[in-house]
């Protein structure tokens, strides 16, 4: 019983020490591709960057062990959330943990978007990952376009504008900001 009060309670603690630090930043080279990228997630179904062609992506590099990767998943799932209906997808990557880990840290944190399992961290090496969160923003035709380094927050009006420019219309969409906890 206490050992399931003890990881959220840490989760706060982290929360509130640690300000989203973050920001995204526009990728230094125009029109880079971004690196092959395709690993299974956990149910074994493998998933390729390269068939989410036409729908902007979020790669995020995280570990359980990383409490800003783990405070801002459940930002990222708001956004997954608000994003329904649009050409927008994550795929979260974790790196070098067990399955059985990343299942448990999955379902604690309440996400349903895809955690794909990098096991020998061949991934992470190709996208010259250095620490815990990075993420890419890769536009619909394939390209990296944003990258972050460190824990941000993703379902903030200037993270969805920025998001909403690169979907392939080019439009951002018009909708109602709601409260969040």
């Amino acid at each position: 019983m206490i050992r399931h009060l003890v990881i959220p309670l840490l989760l706060l603690l982290a929360a509130a020490s640690h300000p989203a630090g973050g920001a995204l930043l526009p990728y230094p080279v125009d029109d880079q591709p971004a690196p092959a990228l395709s690993l299974p997630d956990l149910g074994g179904t493998q998933h390729s960057l390269s068939a989410y062609r036409g729908n902007v992506v979020l790669v995020n590099f995280w570990a359980t062990w990383c409490a800003p990767c783990l405070i801002e998943m459940p930002g990222m799932q708001r956004l997954l959330s608000a994003m329904k209906g649009r050409p927008f997808t994550i795929l979260a990557v974790n790196v070098k943990e067990t399955k059985t880990k990343v299942w448990r840290f999955k379902n604690l944190l309440k996400v349903n978007f895809p955690a794909l399992l990098d096991s020998d961290g061949a991934a992470t090496e190709a996208w010259e990952v250095q620490f815990y969160p990075t993420s890419f923003l890769i536009d619909s035709e394939g390209n990296i376009r944003y990258t972050a380094y460190g824990m941000i927050d993703w379902d903030g009006d200037e993270t969805r504008q920025i998001i909403e420019q690169l979907l392939p219309d080019g439009k951002a969409a018009v909708h109602e900001t709601s409260a969040r906890p």
